[in-house]
């Protein structure tokens, strides 16, 4: 009898795990490239400049499917169940590009790696060292990054890049639209370099 008792209870409780898996839904979700004002690059006779954004670089602990909130006390939090729908740095690369392909309608834009489409005139290397939110409060992205001519190897910009911007809710949604936005700054900041880096 009291064997009875206990398959039931085991039951039950296998029951309401599995119930409670059932009903928790993982959400993903991906960065957007935004629109924006165009910036005009300088032309040289009829031939486009192409570009090339990338090679990108982030650091181990945001390189992952889990979105990485930040905390109290120099505490992270990974979520189990609000990932990216792709890997992150291949999402950021394309709205980059995406983004400064608008800004810059006369160049040809390339992602990284392009070896498929040939050699490029310039290549926009980036190392993210920050892509984060803090959920209701902020996004923040700090990168430094550097425009080589391909040509002859050389560096013709570089700089650094720190952006923080508000968030209203405290949702990862809104922190995926956030760190949109970011990029979109840093599109046209990445942009206006090129732009300065022909012009030498």
């Amino acid at each position: 009898m009291l064997n009875k008792h206990i398959n039931k209870l085991i039951l039950l409780s296998v029951g309401t795990l599995l119930s409670a898996c059932a009903s928790t839904a993982t959400h993903f979700y991906t960065l957007e490239a935004q629109s924006l004002s165009t910036i005009a690059l300088p032309q040289t006779g009829t031939t486009k400049a192409v570009i090339g954004i990338g090679p990108l670089s982030l650091p181990a602990l945001l390189d992952r499917r889990g979105m990485v909130t930040r905390a109290e006390n120099n505490s992270v939090h990974i979520a189990e169940f609000d990932q990216w729908a792709a890997p992150l740095s291949n999402n950021v690369v394309a709205v980059l590009s995406k983004n400064v392909a608008t800004l810059q309608p006369n160049a040809i834009i390339r992602t990284y790696p392009w070896s498929v489409y040939g050699d490029v005139d310039y290549r926009v290397i980036i190392d993210i060292s920050r892509f984060d939110a803090r959920l209701g409060k902020s996004v923040n992205l700090e990168a430094s990054w550097a425009i080589m001519e391909e040509k002859n190897h050389t560096i013709v910009r570089n700089g650094q890049t720190t952006l923080e911007q508000p968030l209203s809710e405290a949702s990862y949604s809104s922190a995926a639209q956030g760190l949109s936005a970011l990029l979109s700054e840093f599109g046209q900041q990445l942009s206006m370099a090129l732009v300065l880096a022909q012009q030498k």
